[in-house]
């Protein structure tokens, strides 16, 4: 289980997905984009702009229920993608990487990248923006909601009362 948390904010991950986009463009191009469901739909959008491809399939893959590792299963496969040659795969994050084995058996021949990779799947992956530690869970900003915190002048005067 994850120690350490790291929070990534829209601002981030979209300059991430533009950072990745560019180390992508020596590649071009790609027939389409394989989006890794659900982590890697908005990285594929932005990088598909950033590409100037249209065509964008997704893969979707199951291996957490809830919280707790399953038995990873492909319940929607990318048809238009056929074997992966010329498409290029993206997801958010390479974490222990069961989904990405079961993408890479899925699509052998496609490019494999992601924003976030940690040590113990990086080598699935031809290309990522920033190595996280093994033991860190990365909260997208899909998954967290802004909290007003009052200011630390007001915390200081409830307890003066």
């Amino acid at each position: 289980m994850a120690v350490n948390y790291a929070t990534v904010t829209w601002d981030q991950l979209h300059r991430d997905a533009r950072l990745l986009a560019e180390s992508l463009v020596p590649s071009l191009p790609f027939k389409g984009i394989v989006a890794v469901t659900r982590g890697g739909l908005i990285p594929a959008a932005i990088i598909a702009r950033e590409l100037n491809c249209r065509l964008v399939e997704t893969i979707s893959v199951v291996t957490y229920d809830e919280e707790s590792r399953g038995e990873p299963q492909i319940i929607k496969a990318p048809e238009a993608a056929g074997d992966g040659e010329g498409f290029l795969v993206i997801d958010d994050l390479v974490d222990s990487g069961v989904t990405a084995k079961v993408v890479r058996e899925r699509l052998p021949k496609a490019v494999f990248a992601c924003l976030y990779a940690k040590p113990a799947a990086k080598a699935l992956t031809e290309k990522f923006v920033v190595e996280v530690p093994q033991d860190t869970w990365i909260l997208f900003p899909w998954d967290t909601a802004p909290l007003f915190v009052p200011p630390l002048a007001s915390k200081k005067k409830d307890t003066n009362n």
